[in-house]
């Protein structure tokens, strides 16, 4: 039965791109769209099954972060109980900073699902992105998460919310806020990956409450744990990679990126492929 609807190989590849997406600058949304569209997944099944596997994969990657910032989440467990004072802080910073996406989903999710999710919307927001990104790199201050306040954490919650947009790039947007708002590239990369950690955590619960019974009868159980296993170990990697890249070299690199991959997927839609 689900032989049909995603092939293991299929699930595989979805997996990597998940997992080799979701943090960097480049949207994961975007990619597991177009990719979907090229190998047809979601063709023949109910489209709140498919969404829920996007969604589900997406666990793989969260946990990807959590081990990677293990010490910061432990540090922000002490927060909570009252032992830390400064993983108290950068946890209500990530709070503030995870609250204006969370009301605009859940206002304006379904629209935002039915009307920009598509290859256009994504092509022009990885386009427009990639021109942001070469022509304007804010340079960032020295300020260390602990020292980010509240109206700059709710500055770089509210740029989450044009992330939205499939192809935008949640990591680009807060990464780039955080910059604006002072942080040091180091703080501003990591306190982008923790709020990413929160906010899909979030969304693929909810998802998963709503669709996941759909999911799992669409597609059964092991090609959605093969695909969140692929994503975690390959988003630890394209996290790692980011964090020493980025130790030496600018953003640049992801600009180039977007706009061939924009350029890439216009001609596929020209040509009628997608």
């Amino acid at each position: 039965m689900f032989a049909g609807l995603l092939s293991y190989p299929e699930a595989l590849l979805l997996g990597i791109v998940e997992g080799v997406t979701e943090f960097l600058p480049v949207s994961s949304t975007g990619h597991l769209l177009v990719v979907g569209d090229l190998i047809g997944f979601g063709g023949g099944a109910d489209q709140s099954a498919a969404d829920a596997y996007s969604i589900a994969i997406q666990l793989g990657a969260i946990l990807a972060v959590f081990v990677v910032y293990r010490s910061r989440v432990a540090s922000m467990t002490r927060g909570i109980l009252g032992r830390d004072a400064t993983g108290r802080g950068v946890a209500l910073s990530l709070v503030t900073a995870f609250l204006p996406a969370a009301a605009v989903g859940f206002v304006f999710g379904d629209a935002i699902k039915e009307n920009l999710f598509g290859p256009v919307p994504v092509t022009v927001a990885w386009a427009v992105g990639g021109v942001v990104l070469l022509a304007w790199r804010p340079a960032g201050g020295g300020l260390g998460l602990h020292q980010l306040t509240a109206r700059s954490a709710l500055v770089i919650g509210l740029s989450q919310c044009i992330a939205m947009w499939p192809g935008v790039s949640r990591s680009l947007v807060t990464l780039l806020a955080g910059l604006a708002v002072g942080l040091s590239l180091a703080a501003a990369v990591e306190f982008s990956f923790l709020l990413g950690m929160v906010t899909l955590a979030a969304a693929t619960l909810l998802d998963l409450v709503r669709h996941g019974d759909d999911m799992v009868n669409q597609f059964g159980v092991a090609r959605p744990v093969l695909g969140g296993v692929v994503a975690f170990v390959t988003a630890v990697i394209a996290v790692k990679w980011m964090v020493r890249y980025l130790a030496t070299e600018s953003l640049a690199i992801f600009g180039w990126y977007r706009i061939s991959v924009a350029g890439i997927t216009g001609a596929l839609l020209v040509a009628g492929v997608i």
